[in-house]
């Protein structure tokens, strides 16, 4: 409806209609009339908005990203959500940790020491203590452990359930470790006996923890052990103080060879000597010496036996004629490792009597060839 008949309608009431009622509907008309003009503007104002859209560009698309990344990124996602997750754990669990107190525990080599050495084998024994921080107690689920020596392997081993670390304490594991030379040196050929070779213990503890999980524990200990070798023992001499065919006393002459990179303390001694293989002495001393490293130490040994008890060697080795002697015992010694008790042997050899020619004054003594 436009302007034209809205004035038409109103002309059409004013002429048809009584005069006295005629300018109340002249009112009505004129108020369609105003209705319809703002109906007018409304379609006019929406016909002009119609063209402007249809005017400008395409309209524009916004894509939804969640969706795009959920068709397109499957895999990243699915990444992410596992990070978020052991993050979610991981805070989850220091969160505990720092309420409850959990910690993992300590640990040190507190020595290593040899309770048992011989010429055969050697024992150590490693000790390491271990401290828990934690308020419940943790089990030690094995020990790893390796000896080196100059990057070469000596032994290795492992050692399972070990035992439990109690709550907020400390414990101290001991770890034997057993050598054996023959082993070592059919192994090394470069390991002479006598000598002292560098180690290193390698422990690996590995120990459950509530929350933490299972964690290991590296420890490292340098040390030194040594190879002995068996001192070499000869008699030099038997020096006569008394001689007669019912009865001898006399000085023998022992000399100890040390072929061992360190020293021997000799605390004690027990030997026998055989001649003609006839007993002429047995005894256990209790006699202090220092034994140095590569050097001969003689020990005087006195003795005393019955010469007519050697029946006709005791005449062969008068007449010149050599005769076998053999001797046999221990030492008792200190080394820087520890106590050892050594065996000492020496078999074959001859010996003759003749007059001291160091000695001023008649002196017969038994001279031992080897």
């Amino acid at each position: 409806m436009d302007r034209r008949l809205t004035e038409h309608s109103i002309r059409e009431v004013l002429l048809d209609s009584p005069e006295e009622p005629r300018a109340a509907a002249a009112a009505a008309a004129a108020e369609r009339g105003g209705m319809a003009g703002d109906w007018g503007k409304r379609k006019e104002g929406d016909e002009e908005g119609e063209a402007a859209m249809s005017s400008s560009d395409s309209p524009k698309v916004t894509e939804r990203k969640a969706d795009k990344d959920h068709d397109g990124h499957d895999d990243g996602e699915e990444g992410g959500f596992l990070d978020k997750v052991k993050g979610f754990i991981q805070d989850i669990g220091e969160k505990i940790e720092d309420a409850v107190g959990f910690g993992k525990p300590t640990a040190d080599v507190t020595g290593i020491h040899i309770p048992h050495i011989s010429l055969e084998k050697v024992e150590l024994v490693v000790d390491v203590l271990i401290a828990n921080p934690n308020p419940v107690p943790i089990p030690l689920v094995d020990v790893e452990y390796s000896i080196e020596s100059e990057g070469r392997k000596l032994i290795s081993g492992t050692i399972p359930d070990a035992g439990t670390i109690h709550a907020h304490g400390s414990e101290a594991v001991k770890i034997p470790v057993l050598l054996i030379y023959d082993d070592i040196k059919t192994t090394y050929g470069d390991i002479k006996p006598g000598s002292i070779i560098p180690y290193m213990v390698r422990v690996v503890l590995h120990v459950d923890i509530p929350v933490i999980g299972r964690i290991s524990i590296p420890l490292e200990k340098n040390g030194e052990i040594p190879v002995p070798y068996r001192p070499d023992v000869d008699v030099s001499k038997i020096r006569f103080e008394k001689f007669s065919f019912e009865e001898a006393t006399a000085t023998l002459h022992l000399n100890l060879d040390n072929k061992n990179d360190f020293d021997l303390g000799l605390n004690a001694m027990d030997y026998e000597v055989w001649l003609a293989n006839v007993s002429i002495a047995s005894a256990e001393l209790k006699e202090s010496a220092n034994i140095k490293k590569q050097e001969v130490t003689t020990m005087n040994l006195p003795i005393s036996f019955r010469p007519k008890d050697f029946g006709s060697a005791m005449w062969d080795m008068i007449r010149g004629r050599g005769t076998g002697y053999t001797i046999k015992g221990h030492i008792d010694v200190n080394t820087p490792f520890g106590h050892m008790k050594i065996p000492i042997s020496k078999e074959g050899g001859t010996t003759r009597l003749k007059k001291d020619d160091d000695d001023d004054n008649e002196v017969f003594v038994f001279l031992y060839d080897i």
